[in-house]
C-alpha cells in the first residue's frame, strides 16, 4: 500500500476490505509522506522492517528485488498523486489498484491506460458501489429487459460533512480535497459525482453520448465546486440526471439511484443497501432482499450471509478486492476469471470518470456551449 496511514479513513478501509476474505495478505507499504511515519506505522501493522519503505520509490526498487514480490499495490493518497505513483508501478510491471478518481488529469488518464495495455498490466479502479450484491442485481435485471429499455436514470450522491468550511480547521482530508493543485478540476463532482457516474452507467449499460452542468460553490472562499447538478444525454435516446454534493445537510452517505424504463423502474439506495425496489408497470411493488435464493448470478457471487444478515460498505469493498484478486490469479494461470472476477470497475472506468469531470467542468464553464460530450464516454 502507498499513502492510507496514520489518520487517513480509506487506507483502513482498504486494509479491512482486502483482509476479509483472506485473498490478500499486507507484506509491504509506503504509507505517509514523511518517512519516518510511514515507516512506524507499517511496523504497527505487523510488516517486516526491510519492507517498511519511506517512499514509494523505495517500495518499488525493495520489491522488484524479492522474489516474493508483492502481487499489487493499492494507492491510496490524494488524487494528483495518483499518476506518478500509478505509472511507475506499470513501468515495474506490478498491478495496481487504485482510488478514484484514477487521476488529476485526463491526459493522465489516457496516458496511464495506454502504458497499461501496452505492458499488459492489470489496473483496478475503487468505484465501492459496483460492489455491492443489490447493484448487480438491478444491472442484471436492466439487462435482462424486466423494466424495458431504460428512458431515464437518476443518481446522487449527497454529503454533508463539508457543510462548513472545515478545511481551514484543520481537517485535511477536506484541506487537499478543495486544492485544485491536489484534487483537480472538480470539487465535488470529482470526489463523489465520479461515483454516481460510474453507478448509473455500471446499472444501466448506458452510453454517455453528452452534458450540461451547472456547478455551485456555496462555501466562501472555496476554489472548488461543492455542489454539482449535471444533465445527461445517453446514446439511443435515455436522459439522467445526476446530483453530487458536500453540502447538502442531513446526508451522511445518500447515494441513491433510480432507474426508469417502459414496463417498471428499479430504486437501490447506499444506507438501506440489502434492498433493491421494483415496481412493474400496473404491478404491485416488489422489494428484492439480499440473499434471497432466485437472484442473479452476479448478486448471489457477492453475498456472504444469508437473508436478514446485513451486508453493507466493507463487504462491497471486499467484493471488489475478492474480484481483483480472482483477476490477478486468473492472469497467472492462464485462465478466464470466476463470477467475482467479472463486471469490476478497470481503468478504462477510471479514464470515463476523470473524462466525465473534465467535460463537467467545460460545460459549467463554455456558457456558449452548454452540451459536452466527454473524450470518452
Amino acid at each position: 500500500m502507498i499513502g492510507g496511514g496514520e489518520g487517513a479513513y480509506i487506507g483502513n478501509i482498504h486494509r479491512l476490505a482486502a483482509r476479509l476474505d483472506g485473498a490478500w495478505t499486507l507484506v509491504a507499504g509506503a504509507f505517509d509522506a514523511d518517512p519516518a511515519k510511514g515507516r512506524v506505522f507499517a511496523l504497527s501493522q505487523g510488516i517486516a522492517e526491510d519492507r517498511s519503505y519511506g517512499t514509494y520509490q523505495e517500495l518499488i526498487a525493495g520489491e522488484l528485488a524479492r522474489e516474493d514480490r508483492v502481487d499489487a499495490v493499492a494507492i491510496c493518497t490524494p488524487n494528483f498523486t495518483h499518476y506518478p505513483m500509478a505509472k511507475a508501478l506499470i513501468e515495474a510491471g506490478i498491478a495496481v489498484i487504485c482510488e478514484k478518481p484514477l487521476t488529476a488529469t485526463l491526459e493522465e488518464a489516457l496516458a496511464l491506460a495506454e502504458l497499461a495495455k501496452a505492458r499488459g498490466v492489470f489496473v483496478g479502479v475503487t468505484y465501492t458501489y459496483s460492489g455491492y450484491p443489490m447493484v448487480h442485481e438491478a444491472r442484471a435485471r436492466v439487462a435482462a429487459g424486466e423494466i424495458g429499455a431504460v428512458r431515464t436514470v437518476q443518481v446522487e450522491y449527497p454529503l454533508e460533512w463539508m457543510a462548513t468550511a472545515i478545511e481551514g480547521q484543520g481537517n485535511q482530508q477536506a484541506a487537499w480535497r478543495t486544492d485544485p493543485k491536489k484534487n483537480g478540476r472538480g470539487g465535488s463532482v470529482g470526489d463523489i459525482g465520479t461515483h454516481a457516474y460510474h453507478l448509473a452507467g455500471f446499472v444501466t449499460g448506458l452510453r454517455l453520448q453528452s452534458l450540461t452542468a451547472d456547478l455551485a460553490t456555496f462555501v466562501n472562499g472555496r476554489s472548488l465546486d461543492d455542489n454539482a447538478h449535471v444533465m445527461l444525454r445517453y446514446e439511443g435516446g435515455a436522459r439522467g440526471l445526476l446530483w453530487s454534493s458536500q453540502v447538502a445537510i442531513g446526508n451522511s452517505n445518500g447515494v441513491r439511484i433510480r432507474v426508469f424504463g417502459g414496463k417498471g423502474s428499479l430504486a437501490w439506495y447506499q444506507e438501506q443497501p440489502n434492498e433493491l425496489i421494483l415496481t412493474p408497470l400496473e404491478g404491485r411493488v416488489q422489494t428484492i432482499k439480499r440473499g434471497a435464493g432466485d437472484l442473479s448470478p452476479a448478486a448471489k457471487a457477492r453475498t456472504r450471509t444469508p437473508p436478514g444478515h446485513p451486508e453493507g460498505y466493507l463487504e462491497a469493498f471486499a467484493n471488489l478486492y475478492l474480484g481483483f484478486a480472482e483477476v490477478i490469479r486468473a492472469r497467472a494461470e492462464t485462465r478466464q476469471p470466476g463470477p467475482i472476477g467479472q463486471d469490476l470497475p478497470l481503468i478504462q472506468d477510471g479514464v470515463k470518470g476523470v473524462a466525465f469531470v473534465e467535460a463537467v467542468v467545460d460545460s459549467h464553464e463554455a456558457a456558449d456551449q452548454p452540451w459536452i460530450t466527454p473524450v470518452a464516454v
